[in-house]
């Protein structure tokens, strides 16, 4: 009978912790409202605070460090596109020419490019990001190739077109194309996609007559001082998390390395530096609140 009492009493803490982890994870899964409605106010997600030019869009950027261009409520973070329309619920339609959310979003968007008050460029997982100029030493010191490092971490593609650039400074994407000597579109996407992540090319304005195309020119041209400033990358990684902790108000398991596309565990030292600097509080595994908020 004890051995039976002992088998018994143990197979009911089981349950009982393990009923506790599921619902610890239900609620690391779960933001609170009053965060929610932090990031309505922060992420313009609201109609009171939403973008509605091209001088609301580089305040909200410069506001919040970083976001996304034209992502929609199925992907983590803030978005000008949301910022625009003004809600949580943000989904962007089929067809974006006969709506006029997508079209705003989409003609500031390029505006902002144009005036190059704020860095633009494909950086994070493929996807088009702003990032404010006072954090672009931060992402370079992630994401940047040094120039005595570029024949070794940088494609022969990726090299040309840069060598064409750093002679021309401007070039339409269909001249780069032969100036580079690659001839292929494919090539030079990839390329030109290659060297946006490394922070070396940026898109300098869209043109859509008499036919769409981009310029491009260096980012040097634009943020010199930024990318000439030299950070450590703890400290990167903590600034970092430190913008989107501010915009965030609070982080769930997982949620910055997704938005930003740093390992979990790079993502993880930024918080715990904000921790033990005292900007955050810890409250679950990978949960992370904004300390005093």
């Amino acid at each position: 009978m004890p051995a039976l009492q002992s088998l018994a009493f143990s197979v009911i803490i089981f349950h009982f912790h393990f009923s506790c982890f599921i619902l610890s994870r239900m609620e690391i899964n779960t933001l609170p409202e009053e965060i929610e409605e932090y990031r309505d106010m922060m992420w313009r997600r609201d109609e009171e605070h939403c973008v509605k030019s091209v001088f609301d869009a580089e305040k909200f950027i410069e506001g919040i460090g970083f976001c996304n261009a034209l992502t929609d409520a199925r992907q983590k973070g803030p978005s000008l596109y949301i910022a625009v329309c003004g809600r949580r619920d943000a989904f962007m339609p089929r067809n974006v020419q006969k709506d006029p959310e997508a079209s705003l979003a989409w003609v500031t968007k390029d505006e902002v490019m144009k005036r190059g008050r704020v860095y633009y460029a494909k950086l994070l997982k493929g996807k088009s990001i702003f990032v404010a100029p006072r954090l672009v030493p931060f992402f370079n010191s992630l994401l940047g190739v040094q120039k005595k490092e570029e024949k070794e971490r940088l494609s022969g593609d990726a090299q040309a077109v840069l060598k064409v650039l750093r002679k021309e400074w401007e070039m339409a994407t269909s001249d780069l194309n032969k100036e580079s000597k690659l001839n292929d579109k494919k090539r030079l996407n990839k390329a030109l996609e290659e060297l946006q992540k490394t922070m070396k090319v940026v898109p300098a304005e869209a043109l859509y007559e008499p036919w769409f195309t981009y310029i491009w020119t260096l980012a040097e041209a634009r943020f010199g001082d930024e990318l000439k400033t030299k950070v450590k990358r703890e400290d990167a990684l903590k600034e970092i998390a430190r913008a989107y902790l501010s915009g965030a108000g609070m982080t769930l398991l997982g949620e910055l390395a997704k938005v930003t596309g740093l390992s979990r565990v790079e993502a993880g030292k930024g918080n715990h530096a904000l921790v033990k600097e005292g900007f955050a509080e810890r409250l679950a595994v990978g949960v992370y609140k904004k300390t005093g908020l």
